[in-house]
């Protein structure tokens, strides 16, 4: 009997229900990949910003994140470059969004033009269903090969990096160097950490520290009495906060503000993750002009430059504070993360051992509960 896959189901019924419904049509994977390749975008932002105001000046942007507002600062500065134009950024664990814009071109409803979603697996997928639109942004030819499909149907928008934090003054001469430190028994009941059983970055990270200290640092820190909660954000919060000196999982910087507080570690001798959080444009989007102005925009030097991280997906861009591109950080692990998320079987792995350590996964999703069609109606 043949069997096939949840994605070749949906694929077939995406294209079922777009023909018959005369929904947002979604490309067929036989005209992608015979589509002739895609030329490196020449026009000015301001020339693409006149085409998605002539199209009708909307955008809707589906992004990997755990809290509704994390994007809002991107969504500002955005809008306040091309005031003429909406943004509706949703966000939502990445995990949940792939499988929803699944269902969605599965039964014709697709919402949004862009995703942009640290589950990096999904974008070699989507291209191989046909259902992203090949484009390549000025600058894609700068892009770091690891960094973009050849094909130009997906491209990493900024670099993401995950590790441990602590706070100066409540660590004091004490400060933890590596993750060994942070089973002393010393900052029992004093951690914060995202659930590695949650998000497949945090599961990376601990498998990384696995790999370096062993399965004894799990059983120590188990004992360590943390702080467990959903979302990237949470040990970042409790730390700045005041609630826990130390938070790992979490999201930060090499180029923290003079005087900060906190510091995040991430060196050549410790294990962290950074990865090129991927985006596409959807072949079936409603917005495919606005769509093209939103990554172009990202890819242009004045956003590169400005990155939180300090780190650039172009390899053109020097990166802030003195930092060496992240590709020659061998402990960020960018070359090894997309395989590890397209072997979805060791993932699954992974997460169960550690739960056998760490316990289930508890509370509602720091997101939200966002339901299968969030943003503006379909219509």
């Amino acid at each position: 009997m043949t069997t096939f896959s949840r994605r070749q189901v949906l694929g077939a019924a995406a294209l079922g229900a777009s023909l018959a419904a005369c929904a947002r049509p979604v490309t067929s994977p036989l005209a992608s990949r015979s589509a002739p390749d895609a030329p490196e975008e020449t026009r000015s932002l301001d020339q693409l910003y006149a085409d998605a105001v002539a199209e009708g000046g909307h955008l809707v942007v589906y992004a990997g994140g755990a809290t509704a507002t994390e994007h809002d600062a991107t969504g500002q500065a955005f809008l306040a470059r091309f005031p003429r134009m909406s943004l509706t950024t949703v966000v939502d664990y990445s995990k949940f969004h792939d499988v929803r814009v699944d269902n969605q071109i599965a039964t014709g409803s697709l919402v949004p033009d862009v995703v942009q979603l640290h589950t990096l697996h999904d974008f070699p997928s989507w291209k191989e269903e046909g259902l992203l639109l090949p484009y390549k942004p000025a600058g894609f030819s700068d892009l770091h090969d690891a960094f973009k499909d050849p094909d130009g149907a997906w491209l990493a928008i900024a670099v993401n990096a995950l590790s441990f934090v602590y706070d100066n003054a409540s660590v004091g001469a004490a400060a933890p160097a590596a993750p060994p430190d942070l089973v002393d028994p010393r900052w029992k009941g004093r951690i914060a950490s995202s659930y590695p059983q949650d998000d497949d970055a945090v599961l990376f990270l601990y498998r990384q520290y696995v790999h370096e200290y062993g399965w004894d640092w799990v059983a120590r820190l188990s004992t360590q009495d943390v702080q467990f909660a959903r979302g990237t954000h949470a040990p970042v919060a409790a730390v700045a906060e005041g609630q826990k000196a130390i938070g790992i999982g979490g999201a930060g910087t090499l180029n923290a503000a003079p005087g900060s507080p906190t510091r995040w570690v991430a060196t050549d001798d410790v294990p962290f993750l950074a990865w090129g959080q991927r985006a596409a444009i959807l072949a079936g989007a409603a917005h495919p002009a606005a769509a093209k102005l939103y990554l172009n925009w990202h890819l242009s030097r004045d956003v590169q430059e400005a990155a939180y991280t300090g780190w650039s997906v172009r390899t053109d861009v020097t990166p802030a504070g003195g930092l060496k591109p992240i590709w020659d950080h061998p402990n960020a692990h960018v070359d090894h993360f997309d395989q590890f998320m397209a072997d979805r079987a060791e993932v699954e792995r992974w997460r169960k051992s550690f739960t056998l350590y760490l316990g289930e996964v508890q509370g509602p999703p720091s997101s939200g509960w966002l339901g299968l069609h969030p943003g503006p109606s379909v219509t």
